[in-house]
């Protein structure tokens, strides 16, 4: 059964009235429609919403109905694309900056390996309502999350409570988003994670008694 099938029957007689399930193969057409796209070297400003639902096999209500917009939709799609957000263990503060350095060190692999990844990164960039949107959806997120771990490390000893938390984040995820994006030819090499919290950690953590 493709796409628009699912969609029919689901819209049919046979499907609940009110609050239809989200088909995970549909998004997953759409998504995979704009990942096509792109693939063909088709620019994020010139992928209309009509355009993703001729590809995908789906109406653009389809579309509205999981997003509110291309930006959006762009966002998962970039999501997709990425490593997913780890679980953390929440025991410790350094294990947990360590995890979450790893994650973003896979980030910046995955965009230097992928020139399609590298692409939509510096046009999203050119696009002020689309950066806003990711800014909102994703980034702000991951730094509250890194909030949230450091004002437990200073809740249980291991960053002192006088450390301003957004100041901390910077700190600990500036020189990784450095090498990652600004400096392309730097290496992303395995241990970076640990290197650069226990470097910071000499600085931020607790006197010694």
């Amino acid at each position: 059964m493709g796409v628009a099938e699912q969609e029919a029957g689901a819209a049919g007689g046979g499907g609940p009235a009110r609050g239809r399930p989200r088909s995970e193969a549909v998004e997953r057409a759409i998504i995979e429609g704009v990942m096509k796209l792109l693939e063909e070297g088709i620019p994020l400003a010139d992928i209309s919403i009509e355009r993703v639902a001729r590809i995908a096999g789906v109406g653009k209500a389809t579309i509205y109905r999981r997003w509110s917009g291309r930006e959006a939709l762009f966002c998962d799609v970039l999501r997709t694309a990425e490593p997913p957000d780890p679980e953390l263990p929440g025991v410790s503060m350094r294990e947990d900056l360590i995890i979450l350095l790893e994650s973003l060190r896979q980030q910046g692999l995955v965009n230097r390996s992928s020139a399609i990844m590298h692409n939509v990164h510096a046009q999203m960039k050119s696009s002020p309502k689309l950066w806003k949107v990711y800014h909102s959806a994703v980034i702000e997120p991951r730094r509250r999350r890194t909030f949230d771990v450091l004002r437990r490390g200073q809740l249980n000893g291991e960053l002192r409570a006088d450390v301003d938390v957004e100041l901390a984040n910077d700190l600990f995820v500036g020189p990784m988003l450095v090498r990652a994006v600004v400096r392309p030819d730097a290496e992303l090499e395995e241990g970076l994670p640990e290197r650069i919290v226990d470097t910071v950690l000499a600085g931020l953590g607790p006197a010694a008694s």
